[in-house]
């Protein structure tokens, strides 16, 4: 059994154990790449003067993001979310990095940052929406795509994108459909996997990534011994 890539969820999701750092932001990160893992995964929105920022939901501590100013997208304590070139230029050469845009505007800035500092460990950008992918393809045919689904439609879709991995949600997987993107020349990523018994299933069936919101978990599920 090939050991699949293994991938922090937004780094890290905390209501799964107490303590963990904020998912999406530079400790969880390290957090991921400290307990194991080959890299993470995270979010990217942009602010209303076009800073790609990271975050998963469309409003940050009430605010916003895409209607706000990146200066103004602090909060009293003096807290902001970090920002894609961060990232980048922090992680970039040492952690494989799937970079999902949730919304679309921000395309040429994310490939310009991503080409000024290219991930030396690999990376993907993906998303759930097919016409940022095309958006993406235009830009630079070249770019790794992913595509990623969470509804029955999805399983028919992404045959026809222009990408190099199908990311799944969990519940859609199974080993014809694993097959069938590695005859296609796609990898097959899959989220969110939580249960250590599943991992193991999914990597007996060749499953190319795992992404998990433990990422403890999904290290020592691979290297009990």
């Amino acid at each position: 059994m090939i050991r699949p890539l293994l991938l922090g969820h937004r780094g890290c999701r905390g209501q799964l154990l107490a303590g963990l750092p904020v998912e999406n932001s530079l400790s969880a990160f390290e957090y991921s790449l400290t307990h194991g893992c080959d890299g993470f995964e995270f979010d990217v929105r942009h602010s209303s003067d076009g800073f790609n920022v990271l975050w998963h939901d469309a409003k940050w501590q009430g605010m916003d993001i895409a209607a706000t100013k990146f200066a103004d997208l602090t909060n009293r304590n003096g807290a902001r979310l970090p920002i894609l070139d961060e990232v980048l230029q922090r992680f970039g050469p040492h952690a494989y990095l799937d970079i999902e845009l949730k919304v679309s505007g921000n395309e040429a800035s994310v490939v310009a940052a991503v080409k000024a500092h290219l991930p030396q460990r690999g990376f993907i950008l993906s998303s759930f929406h097919s016409g940022i992918l095309a958006n993406l393809h235009d830009l630079d045919s070249n770019l790794p795509l992913g595509f990623i689904g969470d509804r029955a439609w999805a399983l028919a879709v992404w045959r026809d994108l222009p990408v190099r991995a199908f990311l799944p949600h969990d519940s859609y997987v199974q080993p014809a459909l694993i097959s069938e993107a590695h005859q296609r020349g796609v990898q097959l990523m899959t989220w969110t996997v939580n249960d250590a018994g599943r991992m193991r299933k999914l990597a007996g069936w060749g499953i190319d990534g795992l992404i998990s919101d433990d990422p403890q978990l999904l290290y020592q599920t691979f290297h009990s011994d």
